[in-house]
């Protein structure tokens, strides 16, 4: 989804990731980042992962909603991905537009790795040889498992849409995929923040704007 506000085409835009397990409440603070984009005149446009893309759109619904092997997901996830920087990711930052994408490669990492259990060598060297490169900043977004759990039941009864597999995936599944997150804000202090989304709405939208203003002043 593009906003074209007032682009700067000889300035490189930013790529701000957001990430977390289901029901960790990303779509609800990405609308937060969004405001405060056009509050500084930012222009910037809005994605997601898996898809982004007419073909990336059509993966999703096979990796969200089929079974299939381990590899087999992991390689489909990169196929969207590639296709995602090169037709809408990377035109955007070179124009000077900034994205938000909710999730991105530490989705991978996280799920796939963590959850899954797959050899997290084979996802960086797939992400090496592909090129693709880590956002400016990505914001982690924790909660409580029971919490996301109750989150992801109440948006299925309120959308009357089915859950996919990685939402009606076993707690352990998440707790790994939890795990996993945590050691990816460990490892990259400079680029990922967690942020507890346990907190009010208030308190989080809140923190999310401190790290944005922290991490890129104002506009």
């Amino acid at each position: 989804m593009n906003h074209l506000i007032d682009s700067n085409p000889t300035k490189r835009g930013n790529f701000i990731t957001l990430e977390g397990i289901d029901g960790a409440g990303k779509s609800t603070y990405l609308t937060s980042m969004v405001t405060w984009l056009k509050q500084h005149g930012i222009a910037y446009i809005e994605t997601r992962e898996p898809g982004g893309t007419y073909l990336g759109e059509q993966l999703r619904q096979l990796i969200l909603h089929k079974n299939m092997s381990s590899l087999a997901e992991l390689l489909l996830l990169f196929a969207a991905r590639t296709q995602h920087i090169n037709e809408v990711i990377e035109p955007a930052l070179a124009r000077g537009d900034w994205v938000v994408c909710d999730r991105f490669t530490d989705s991978t990492r996280a799920y796939q790795g963590g959850g899954r259990g797959m050899d997290m060598a084979i996802i960086e060297q797939l992400s090496s040889l592909l090129k693709i490169n880590e956002p400016d900043l990505t914001v982690v977004f924790d909660v409580d498992l029971s919490i996301a759990s109750d989150r992801i039941v109440r948006r299925t009864v309120q959308t009357d849409e089915p859950m996919d597999k990685f939402e009606c995936a076993p707690e352990s599944f998440a707790l790994a995929v939890q795990q996993a997150y945590h050691k990816i804000v460990v490892q990259n202090p400079q680029r990922c923040v967690l942020i507890d989304t346990n907190q009010p709405l208030n308190r989080v939208t809140e923190q999310v704007l401190q790290v944005l203003e922290h991490r890129f002043g104002v506009i």
